[in-house]
């Protein structure tokens, strides 16, 4: 009963996925991790990880560990009902079954997970230091050493507006082209410099 609602899940969840009712990116390793900014994340990607069932989306692992649980468990149900056991001695083998299931599901999903992990190639997380060497676009009415906003690209193609600094005097004001040149972790920051589209080798 357990794992057959869990089975029912799991294909409920990948009947909307093919449906298209959920704006779910199978293919990619991060986008069932919750990990963020900086690598940031954690929960479930974590823990299957340190099993041993990592580099493959969580939503996958999870399939299959619930579909081997409920084969193995239906099949030690049979076998335990077909032993000479009376009715109380059948359910003390139910705890077993469950346990060599569970036992099972593991090994058998950790199997598989080896040869899938190579149709999912390990990204870098994104992190702020992705922007160093970006020049960006000021939207504040100036930027100086401790106050400023610009806008930059990231390398795919998604703007963000960013905590910016100016130092050694230099002046930008909005609308000017900046380079970002570091990040002041510090101040959670970006350091920019005034930058001249005219000099740009690649414009």
């Amino acid at each position: 009963m357990l794992f057959s609602f869990a089975l029912l899940v799991v294909a409920g969840y990948w009947v909307l996925v093919l449906l298209g009712a959920l704006g779910v990116d199978v293919l990619d390793t991060d986008a069932d991790t919750g990990a963020g900014v900086d690598g940031g994340g954690g929960g479930a990607g974590d823990l299957l990880a340190g099993a041993g069932l990592g580099g493959v989306p969580v939503t996958v692992v999870l399939s299959l560990l619930v579909a081997l649980a409920w084969f193995l468990s239906l099949a030690g149900e049979v076998l335990a009902g077909t032993a000479t056991v009376g009715g109380a001695g059948r359910t003390w083998l139910a705890l077993p079954v469950l346990l060599v299931a569970l036992a099972g599901a593991w090994l058998g999903t950790r199997l598989l997970v080896r040869p899938l992990r190579r149709a999912f190639p390990e990204v870098a997380a994104p992190s702020r230091t992705d922007f160093v060497g970006r020049t960006c676009v000021i939207r504040t009415g100036r930027v100086t050493a401790d106050f400023g906003q610009a806008e930059v690209a990231a390398p795919d193609g998604s703007t963000a507006v960013v905590q910016v600094r100016a130092t050694g005097g230099d002046v930008l004001a909005r609308g000017a082209t900046a380079l970002i040149f570091d990040y002041d972790a510090a101040g959670e920051a970006f350091l920019v410099m005034p930058y001249d589209t005219a000099l740009d080798p690649a414009g």
